[in-house]
């Protein structure tokens, strides 16, 4: 008995499990995104890029466009919403170029919506900021959406 103790003390120490896993590692879990998007748009691409360089998980599903459609609109969200890419995360939409450190915010906040937006496809915001751009970059809102089809704004970018 005295042995399992001492061996529990010392995992506890070093910050491990028993199977060697870091608690760290456990305690700090990747946030799950599904996406949905175009096979052939880099943009969506460079999105992804960013949501896992910011500490997100992803899996991709490649859709048609007119799928994305039906996707929206099953997930309860109006066209005037609408981007190149539709993507849950907890329970929340997440439509169009979202930077991640929005999503950390909606995550950690949990208001009730049904999740964040940016409409379109503006240039400067992630996924729409490569060297093709030049460093242009045109100003935008992240839209909180409600269930209700309203909005208000959760975050501008100038």
């Amino acid at each position: 008995m005295h042995k399992r103790c001492f061996l529990n003390a010392a995992l506890a120490f070093i910050g491990t499990t028993a199977v060697g896993v870091p608690l760290a590692t456990l305690a700090k879990a990747k946030p799950k995104i599904e996406v949905w998007k175009t096979a052939s748009c880099g943009c969506c691409h460079d999105w992804v890029k960013h949501m896992e360089m910011n500490g997100f998980e992803l899996k991709v599903n490649d859709i048609t466009d007119a799928a994305k459609s039906t996707l929206r609109a099953q997930l309860g969200l109006a066209e005037k919403y609408g981007s190149c890419h539709t993507a849950l995360i907890n329970g929340y939409v997440l439509e169009g170029h979202v930077p991640a450190k929005e999503v950390h915010r909606l995550l950690k906040e949990r208001p009730k919506a049904l999740g964040l937006s940016v409409p379109g496809m503006t240039i400067g915001s992630p996924g729409m900021d490569g060297p093709d751009y030049k460093g242009r970059k045109d100003p935008y809102s992240v839209l909180l959406v409600q269930r209700n089809g309203s909005s208000t704004s959760y975050q501008a970018y100038l």
